[in-house]
C-alpha cells in the first residue's frame, strides 16, 4: 500500500505533467454545467472539448487523453452516443471517467447506466447515495437499490457510500471519489478521506460536474486513484481559498476558478488527507 509521502510525490508529478503537456480531456456532459467544466479543466492546465454527437464522441474516445461522461441533462442523442463512447474508450483501454448525476431518475438513464458496468469506467465521482444506487445497479456489494438521490443531491453520508465505492473500485479495477463535506477516494485498496472546500461549493451549480471533468485531466497523466485523489485535493484547496475572499456564491464561482489556476503541485499535495486500508 502507497504512503502518503509516496502519495504526494505522484500528485506533485502529475500536477506538473498536466501543466507541462495540456493534454486533451474530451467531455459529454450536463449541459446546465458544460462552460463551468471546460473552464476547470482549462484552469489546472488541460484541454477542453465538449461533444454530443456519436461520431464526435467516438472521435475524441480515439484522439484524447482521456474522456469525461456525465449523464445530467440527458438528450435522446445520447442513446447512442454514450454507448458508443464507452465501448471505444474501454476497447482502445483509454481512461474515462464517470458521473452517474441523478441515477434512478428514468428509463434511458438507467439503461444507459447498466451498460457501463461492461465499459468499466477508470474513475467514477459521484456524491454519496449515487455511489451506493450505482453499486446497487450493478449487483455490487454496498449497494442499494433503497439509496435515495433527490435530483442531484444526496440523501447519505460519504461514510455510508464507503462500502459501496470500494466496491465500484474493485470492478472497475479503476477508483472511485465520493464527494461530500469530508470526500472519500479509493482503489479499493486503500481509501483517502480529503479535507477542505467550502460551503459556497453547494451554493454554485456545477462543482461535482467539473471536478469529474478535471478528474479526466489528471487520469491523462497518473493512475486513477492518484487522478481522482489529485482533482479532490486541488477542489478541495481552491474551495477553502476563495471562500476567503469572497461572501456570496457569485463571486465565489469566479474566485474557484482562479485558485484552481493559481494552485501549486506542492500546495495541492499537503492539502489535508488521510488514508487507511480499505476494508469492507
Amino acid at each position: 500500500m502507497l504512503n502518503k509521502r509516496e502519495i504526494q510525490n505522484q500528485i506533485i508529478q502529475t500536477v506538473k505533467k498536466v501543466k507541462e503537456s495540456n493534454p486533451m480531456a474530451g467531455s459529454i456532459t450536463n449541459t446546465v454545467t458544460v462552460n463551468f467544466v471546460a473552464n476547470a479543466q482549462l484552469a489546472v492546465g488541460g484541454s477542453a472539448a465538449m461533444v454530443y454527437l456519436p461520431d464526435e464522441g467516438e472521435f475524441l474516445a480515439k484522439t484524447g487523453g482521456a474522456t469525461y461522461i456525465n449523464v445530467g441533462t440527458l438528450l435522446p442523442i445520447y442513446e447512442e452516443t454514450l454507448p458508443r463512447t464507452a465501448k471505444i474508450l474501454h476497447n482502445l483501454k483509454k481512461p474515462w471517467v464517470l458521473d452517474p448525476v441523478a441515477i434512478g431518475i428514468g428509463a434511458l438513464r438507467t439503461q444507459l447506466l447498466k451498460q457501463f458496468k461492461e465499459y468499466r469506467p477508470s474513475i467514477i465521482r459521484g456524491n454519496a447515495s449515487e455511489i451506493i444506487a450505482l453499486a446497487g445497479l450493478w449487483d455490487l456489494n454496498g449497494g442499494t437499490d433503497d439509496s435515495q438521490v433527490r435530483g442531484v443531491d444526496s440523501t447519505e453520508s460519504v461514510q455510508a457510500a464507503q462500502g459501496a465505492a470500494i466496491s465500484l473500485a474493485k470492478w472497475t479495477e479503476g477508483a472511485v471519489a465520493v464527494s461530500g463535506k469530508t470526500d472519500l477516494v479509493t482503489d479499493g485498496t486503500i481509501v483517502a478521506y480529503s479535507h477542505g472546500g467550502s460551503d459556497f461549493m453547494e451554493k454554485v451549480t456545477g462543482c461535482g460536474c467539473s471536478l469529474g471533468g478535471v478528474a479526466a485531466v489528471y487520469a491523462t497523466a497518473a493512475t486513477p486513484f492518484i487522478a481522482a485523489l489529485t482533482a479532490t485535493s486541488v477542489y478541495n484547496l481552491a474551495g477553502k481559498r476563495a471562500e476567503q475572499s469572497v461572501s456570496a456564491p457569485g463571486s465565489f464561482q469566479v474566485a474557484f476558478i482562479d485558485e484552481l489556476y493559481l494552485a501549486t503541485p506542492e500546495a495541492i499535495a499537503n492539502n489535508a488527507f488521510e488514508i487507511v486500508e480499505a476494508l469492507v
